[in-house]
């Protein structure tokens, strides 16, 4: 399928990320409707302007009528509505969704669904700590990064369109990866730094910690403030990528320890110049990025 502009969205799941994807594409004028739980979720993203129209429970006729369906939802949830509501689907649409981890969802979905529709799945690498529709924004896809992981089961034809919408979305970089390369990269950049946040948060039981901290640590810990929810859903999800990621940084933290223990500083100051060196690389690509919008 190809994406123009009367291509008529649905997004399922009216959160944070359902929230800002359907801002976008409602800016750019496209017809966005909504089905998510939460009657007061639709009124105001009806009030707001941010969708043509919604429901608070699987409509079939909206469901019906969307060209692309995109699943906001946890993955368990995923798979349950896709099993359940698949058969409203209009033949030829495509399905894809917003999951932080894929080998969970991408093969059990393409088993159970339907022949004439294509489920490409897609991660958007944004957000933020707040949580439902009023805190969308579509302003957090700005510079920030779009995975699509595609399998032989998709043609040509859905994983380009699903790549165009990561640019309609304003994202600033598109890329490929397979569910498992991508569960294996995300264990690492993303699920691993969210444990690392949790434990420093959780090992020491100071007191009027407000009082005491700088930006080191409020930026260590930004993302402590956390949906238990949903992430331990990842992390299960994921557990064997996330606890290989886990092992490895725990060895290098290991091996910091020791430094330090023998008074090597020659050594650690290796490690810091390893570490400022992927630091500036990560940097300079990013502004890379960031001047290509």
């Amino acid at each position: 399928m190809k994406i123009d502009k009367n291509t008529r969205f649905l997004i399922v799941g009216l959160g944070l990320l359902g929230g800002s994807y359907a801002m976008a594409l409602k800016k750019q004028g496209f017809r966005v409707e909504a089905v998510t739980r939460s009657r007061d979720s639709i009124d105001y993203a009806l009030e707001q302007g941010i969708i043509d129209a919604g429901a608070a429970f699987p409509d079939p006729e909206l469901i019906g009528r969307a060209d692309v369906v995109v699943l906001a939802l946890y993955p368990h949830v995923l798979l349950d509505w896709v099993r359940e509501n698949q058969r409203y689907f209009r033949p030829g649409a495509l399905i894809t969704d917003v999951t932080g981890v894929k080998t969970a969802v991408v093969g059990p979905v393409q088993a159970m669904l339907r022949q004439d529709v294509e489920f490409v799945a897609a991660h958007p690498m944004a957000g933020r700590e707040t949580l439902g529709v009023r805190s969308a924004d579509d302003r957090i896809f700005r510079g920030a990064n779009y995975i699509v992981t595609p399998t032989d089961k998709n043609t040509p034809a859905a994983v380009a369109a699903c790549e165009e919408l990561g640019r309609l979305l304003g994202f600033s970089s598109i890329s490929r990866l397979t569910p498992e390369q991508h569960d294996e990269m995300i264990g690492f950049v993303s699920q691993l730094t969210h444990c690392i946040a949790v434990a420093l948060m959780t090992c020491n039981d100071i007191q009027h910690l407000e009082r005491y901290t700088g930006d080191s640590f409020r930026d260590l810990t930004r993302i402590a403030k956390i949906n238990d929810e949903m992430w331990s859903e990842l992390f299960l999800d994921n557990r064997q990528a996330l606890l290989a990621q886990m092992d490895q940084f725990s060895a290098q933290l290991h091996r910091l320890r020791d430094l330090l223990e023998q008074q090597d500083r020659e050594g650690m100051r290796d490690m810091m110049r390893a570490s400022t060196a992927r630091r500036k690389a990560l940097e300079a690509q990013n502004q890379k990025g960031s001047d290509c919008l």
